[in-house]
């Protein structure tokens, strides 16, 4: 059976590309061949996926957002309006680095904010949260919230979002969802 997912008329989509059921691709976008895009995905308008993209499931990417080879979205990811991904250390013009494309790993449930830039080769962590206009140059925690340039982690986030505040204890509560954090040294975990 044939995939079932929703394209503008103004987008390209390139053969040998995979999109998964219930995906949405908006006004000029161009889905390169060779990528794959999960299932409830939602791809804002002038996005770019290039050869070998891989995104997850339900990856929310926002306008003007390019994603170039070498990048892996794990499912939930958020991509925020015109956040920036690299894929070359050190890009010349005059010079073919197309053989030293880095990988970038997003792991589930990580946000990225608008404007973010996230240079080639590290991995951002579970539930971590980019601010807005972060430049990030290093590996990010789960649950970690990083802002800034260069970007620095400045404190902890909840799987819906919300700052955490850790007691005495070490433990945080979300206000959304009751949900329940440890804080151990340098490590956030989920505790029921």
């Amino acid at each position: 059976m044939e995939n079932q997912f929703f394209s503008h008329e103004s987008a390209i989509i390139d053969p040998g590309s995979t999109i998964g059921n219930g995906t949405k691709i908006w006004h000029f976008s161009h889905i390169m061949t060779g990528c794959t895009i999960g299932e409830n995905c939602n791809i804002g308008q002038n996005v770019v996926v290039s050869p070998g993209v891989t995104l997850g499931r339900n990856v929310k990417v926002q306008n003007n957002v390019s994603i170039y080879t070498g990048v892996i979205c794990e499912d939930d990811v958020f991509l925020g309006p015109s956040m920036v991904f690299t894929n070359v250390i050190n890009p010349r013009s005059a010079v073919n680095r197309k053989s030293e494309y880095m990988t970038t790993l997003v792991k589930k449930s990580a946000t990225i904010g608008a404007n973010a830039t996230i240079v080639c080769g590290i991995t951002l962590g579970e539930f971590c949260f980019i601010g807005a206009g972060a430049v990030v140059t290093k590996d990010v925690k789960p649950y970690e919230l990083v802002v800034g340039n260069p970007g620095r982690p400045i404190g902890w986030m909840s799987e819906f979002g919300h700052r955490l505040e850790f007691d005495d204890r070490n433990i945080a509560i979300c206000p959304e969802s009751g949900q329940k954090y440890k804080l151990d040294g340098d490590v956030v975990l989920r505790i029921e």
